[in-house]
């Protein structure tokens, strides 16, 4: 391996942990607005999109270069591959916090109804498996990874609770409906931010293993 080869994936290692890091500010962010009906704070996330889209396009850009040039083999190979798609997953997790930063600027407008469902424990579990995948990229660590995909099915059941108590409460105040179903959205928001969250734990465990996890039961 040539020492310019080897600088260019030290080079691709930190650009995908800078985005690491971004990617969980906007989302520590959205679950702030969600959680304090913030407008405001909403709108900062939405109009900063743009860095996160950029800097995906940047990396996905390096790495095919490497591949072009260099034609990694075995461990090398699968480290591009799994930025690659990392890379996608934290473009979509920015994705994500946008969405909900959109609902908040939304119901931010209108009267709060009598019920309003807790997001708190499911943006805090979101974040937690974000900040654990990362984690586990940057220590290699497969035993985190592992317990992120074991964290999904809580998500899960908070996003089915939310969902049938919106779902009561539409029934109970049908007039409110606009509002109840943008309430509804944030949950799903946060459960395929959780989804991303363990694809990126899924690539983790192939880099490191050299073992697809994916539909594994």
């Amino acid at each position: 391996m040539t020492k310019h080869f080897r600088r260019e994936l030290d080079n691709i290692k930190k650009r995908i942990l800078t985005l690491s890091s971004l990617v969980e500010e906007r989302v520590q962010l959205a679950t702030r607005a969600v959680e304090n009906i913030d407008a405001e704070l909403a709108r900062g996330i939405i109009k900063a999109d743009y860095e996160i889209d950029e800097m995906e396009v940047e990396i996905e850009e390096e790495c095919l270069k490497v591949l072009a040039l260099h034609q990694p083999v075995a461990v090398d190979l699968r480290f591009i591959i799994a930025v690659i798609k990392i890379n996608s997953e934290l473009e979509r997790i920015g994705d994500q916090a946008v969405n909900i930063a959109q609902r908040v600027e939304i119901i931010a407008k209108r009267p709060k109804p009598p019920f309003m469902f807790d997001y708190a424990e499911m943006g805090q579990k979101a974040q937690r498996m974000l900040k654990m995948s990362l984690d586990s990229l940057v220590n290699l660590d497969v035993d985190i990874a592992y317990k992120v995909i074991t964290l999904d099915d809580e998500v899960d059941r908070i996003k089915n609770d939310a969902y049938d108590k919106i779902k009561q409460a539409i029934k109970d105040l049908p007039e409110r409906v606009g509002y109840y179903i943008n309430l509804l959205l944030i949950s799903r928001h946060l459960e395929r931010l959780a989804d991303h969250a363990t694809n990126i734990a899924e690539e983790v465990i192939y880099l490191v293993e050299g073992e697809i996890y994916r539909h594994v039961e």
